[in-house]
């Protein structure tokens, strides 16, 4: 495992569409692991492979353990995320990003959502998510698409640096 380096929002690779994963395999398997440990390392909640510069279709999720919400815990990798369905009820919330440092901002998103793809062994994987999950969710596939979240926002303000996460992680629990 290895901690890698997180792009920021100035680098072109971040706003083109990330290739399909054809089939899991042992370096993806590694690269999942490298996105992890880079992700808590940088204290996220959410890393997409095109972050660190693999421009291809592969998420990790790690809500924190201490959320008052009840998919506090999860921890995940998709490969192939694809949202199949998002409900019309929208909410806006605080976001921040790993590649969008110093920031955070209010984005709307559907509060609920149903997401397919495979996980690291290859099985299919389908999901619903409400909630913070599934913000999380639309945040990071929005990064296989070239879609930062400072395009959707409706209102962004200065954090301080290294705290953009967080700052997405207490207003979800509601501590802001």
């Amino acid at each position: 495992m290895a901690q890698r380096t997180i792009l920021f929002a100035d680098n072109p690779i971040l706003r083109e569409k990330s290739r399909r994963v054809p089939r899991p395999t042992e370096e993806i398997r590694e690269l999942i692991q490298d996105m992890r440990e880079t992700m808590r390392a940088a204290r996220g909640v959410g890393l997409a492979a095109v972050q660190i510069g693999v421009p291809l279709r592969l998420i990790v999720v790690e809500i924190p353990e201490d959320m008052d919400d009840p998919d506090a815990g999860a921890s995940l990798a998709l490969i192939n995320p694809e949202l199949v369905r998002a409900s019309r009820e929208t909410e806006e919330g605080v976001e921040g990003c790993l590649s969008v440092p110093g920031w955070a901002g209010y984005v709307p998103r559907s509060v609920e959502v149903v997401v397919k793809g495979m996980d690291p062994q290859g099985k299919p994987v389908r999901l619903k998510a409400r909630g913070y999950l599934a913000r999380v969710l639309q945040h990071e596939i929005d990064h296989t698409n070239g879609v930062l979240f400072i395009d959707r926002a409706t209102e962004v303000w200065p954090v301080e640096e290294g705290e953009e996460e967080q700052e997405e992680v207490r207003a979800a629990a509601g501590r802001v």
